[in-house]
């Protein structure tokens, strides 16, 4: 069975893109891990590895995942790191 996409719980459709971007993150060393979403729209990740401590890591939530994330799930406001 084909899940419609309004189906699908706004954690899975976040997910989802996380899983489209988590190549890129991994190939350098990192990856992300999706922690919440908010009711609000806001989304929490936590970042494991290279991520951890790297000067691009802003770079990569705001051009990466949030940019993403915003434009394929509506209904998401923000994307913000959590330790």
């Amino acid at each position: 069975m084909v899940e419609n996409t309004e189906e699908k719980s706004l954690h899975d459709r976040v997910d989802e893109v996380i899983a489209l971007i988590r190549p890129a993150i991994q190939s350098d060393g990192g990856d992300v891990e999706l922690v919440d979403v908010t009711d609000d729209g806001v989304v929490h990740i936590r970042f494991h590895g290279a991520c951890v401590g790297c000067p691009s890591a802003n770079m990569t939530l705001q051009m990466g995942l949030e940019r993403n994330i915003v434009a394929r799930v509506p209904e998401v406001k923000s994307v913000v790191p959590v330790p």
